[in-house]
């Protein structure tokens, strides 16, 4: 029987940036599971400055996050209601080649996968404008946005791939979050589609045919999406070169700003169980909040699921409460609870929320981690 993997705790972002490219160096990627605000954009945009300053000035690290996202801004035309166009920021390296890279063919081939809807880019004037079949100039949802942006972004990585002078600064890749407000059947999809491509950066030679591997660092707070990426990375065909690749559970235990990490690898279903035991601490220390019925309601979910069965009630069938507990979840799971304005449960719901998960924990007997190790902090040298 494997020992419990060890917690590694850091005590800020640049030594948990360091730590990761040391990994991603002896491996082609690394894969981080975290909850929302654990600081999973700010960890990308530590590594990638610690990049560029190691570059003096020169970047290592082509990024997906939301500061990527936020480098396309919508023009709603307010007055007319009819120019309506997405802007993008010609100023960013991420855009900069894509006026050599003759890239609509390659988007348009990754958005057919996604989206019923085209586009047309202006170089010139550095806008996008989206039609669907005799309708021009539309406005898109905010989910297709970001699938259109995601479209672009995966163009670029396979001229990157490919070696395109544009881009031989590239390293590394950083991918934060790139299917937030997605359903599902998208996430799967993308996952996918991610995945093939990570293989092939991972697989990357260089001009004199010598291995050259393009190294990836991978995080987000999608379930899902995360295990469906872990899955098809880990599993190799005889035609394929093995990735090798490393999970972890990046949790921030308290807001002090420390950091653990702890390696998954045998347990790519890990942060499920994670979320238990922060759920059983809330529970313990007494900070309970609303949004904590969300939580617990998706992790039932998702263990029916992986029973075979499509209604959560099979988590609670024959438990002295069963009928009680499944109106509560119903109930008390499904309000607006914004996570950034949390609100205290009031003492009645915390006494049910602790009888329910009290009776699953010992109903399904979950192997709970300790989400906090005992071992010494690194901190950045001043």
């Amino acid at each position: 029987m494997s020992s419990t993997p060890k917690i590694h705790r850091y005590m800020d972002l640049t030594t948990l940036a360091r730590r990761l490219r040391s990994d991603v160096n002896d491996l082609h990627c690394v894969l981080l599971y975290a909850y929302n605000r654990t600081g999973k954009t700010r960890l990308s945009m530590e590594f990638k400055d610690q990049g560029k300053r190691k570059g003096r000035g020169t970047p290592d690290t082509l990024y997906f996050n939301a500061y990527t996202e936020d480098l396309f801004v919508w023009h709603n035309d307010l007055d007319g209601d009819t120019d309506r166009h997405l802007t993008i920021n010609e100023n960013s390296s991420f855009c900069k080649g894509l006026t050599e890279l003759a890239l609509d063919e390659a988007i348009a081939g990754y958005l057919s996968r996604y989206a019923d809807f085209d586009f047309d880019i202006n170089y010139g004037k550095w806008v996008v404008t989206f039609r669907k079949g005799d309708n021009e100039r539309i406005k898109i949802s905010r989910g297709e946005e970001k699938i259109f942006i995601w479209c672009i972004f995966m163009a670029i990585c396979e001229r990157v791939i490919d070696g395109h002078p544009s881009y031989q600064w590239v390293k590394h890749l950083y991918i934060d979050d790139p299917i937030s407000s997605l359903d599902d059947n998208n996430a799967i999809a993308i996952a996918c589609d991610l995945a093939v491509l990570l293989r092939k950066a991972a697989a990357r030679r260089g001009a004199d045919g010598e291995r050259d591997p393009l190294r990836t660092i991978f995080s987000s707070h999608h379930a899902l999406f995360f295990n469906v990426i872990c899955n098809e990375l880990g599993r190799t065909r005889d035609d394929q070169e093995k990735v090798n690749i490393k999970r972890y559970f990046l949790h921030r235990p308290d807001s002090e700003g420390a950091f653990t990490l702890r390696a998954t690898g045998d347990t790519p279903y890990f942060q499920h169980v994670a979320i238990l035991a922060e759920l059983r601490k809330c529970l313990q220390v007494g900070t309970l909040y609303t949004y904590h019925f969300n939580a617990l309601r998706s992790i039932l979910e998702k263990t029916a699921s992986f029973l075979g069965h499509q209604d959560l009630r099979v988590c609670l069938a024959g438990l002295q409460d069963e009928a009680l507990y499944h109106r509560a979840l119903n109930l008390l799971s499904h309000g607006k609870y914004a996570i950034n304005e949390p609100v205290e449960m009031v003492d009645d719901n915390k006494e049910l929320f602790r009888r329910i998960l009290d009776d699953v924990l010992d109903r399904f007997q979950f192997a709970l981690p300790e989400l906090v190790s005992e071992a010494t902090p690194q901190r950045a040298n001043s």
